[in-house]
């Protein structure tokens, strides 16, 4: 298991420690569809665990243009960032030993059974409370089971998140709880297609009015979109003009309409394999 990350003195910013440390491979994610590299990032006598992800290690695919996947990682770290929610660990565009890709500080996650669920399969058609039911899945001999995730505000600001970035693959896998009640999401490559490619298991407060709090940060995040602003100066570097429209369109659909979105019906709604 490896060590906890390590979060630098403010002398040494995490963002300069990972875009400026030397990086050294310590091992590979073998269940990841793409080249995800575990790494030590050091740099002026600190260090930290990080991951890794060469854009020479992609696996291209159809409906997004080769090379872009760790951009859009980055991108999706300064969205998040702009929220204030901090839902997204410390993520840099930077070069490496096979060359660009997405450096981003690993985090640790709690020990199972140290933080309580956040997804669940339970007997019945509705869920207990403090749950939120996504639909029905298959699990075995003619069987099915209600999914279902926790009502919690930390994947509910998550669940609002992906649909202002159009996250095409929130699984299970890509919710970290660690230590604090800290609450992340990883893996972020197929977010801000032009297209709706919403594909997420945080179905659960679909249509509900979103909260005042949720509505007064995507109000903060319209105005940081604005052209010629920072954040909207910083998305340029890293997707396309067409997309960062499309940005602002769905953040300015859900000010709009003050609910959380549901399902398009023209793209399945749920990743598979859902973990």
């Amino acid at each position: 298991m490896p060590a906890p990350e390590r979060i630098p003195p403010r002398s040494v910013t995490v963002a300069d420690l990972l875009a400026k440390g030397e990086l050294t491979v310590r091992g590979q994610i073998r269940e990841a569809s793409n080249a995800v590299l575990y790494c030590s990032v050091s740099y002026e006598g600190e260090e930290a665990h990080c991951v890794y992800k060469p854009v020479a290690g992609e696996r291209p695919l159809w409906d997004f243009p080769d090379g872009t996947l760790a951009q859009r990682e980055v991108a999706a770290y300064e969205v998040s960032e702009a929220t204030g929610w901090a839902l997204v660990p410390p993520t840099v565009l930077r070069d490496g030993p096979y060359g660009q890709g997405m450096c981003q500080l690993w985090i640790e996650s709690e020990e199972e059974g140290a933080a309580p669920p956040l997804l669940a399969l339970v007997e019945g058609e509705e869920p207990d409370d403090g749950w939120k039911a996504v639909g029905f899945a298959e699990v075995g001999e003619g069987r099915t089971a209600l999914l279902v995730h926790a009502d919690d505000e930390r994947l509910r600001r998550l669940a609002v998140l992906d649909a202002v970035i159009n996250n095409g693959d929130r699984k299970g896998g890509h919710l970290l709880s660690a230590a604090g009640g800290k609450l992340y999401g990883i893996d972020h490559g197929v977010t801000f297609n032009v297209d709706d490619k919403l594909r997420t298991l945080l179905w659960g407060w679909a249509g509900d009015p979103l909260p005042a709090e949720v509505l007064e940060v995507l109000a903060r995040l319209e105005d940081a979109l604005t052209e010629q602003a920072p954040l909207a100066t910083r998305l340029a570097e890293l997707i396309t003009a067409a997309e960062t429209d499309a940005v602002r369109a769905r953040v300015r659909e859900l000010l709009r309409t003050g609910r959380h979105p549901e399902p398009s019906g023209q793209w399945p709604a749920i990743p598979w394999p859902p973990v």
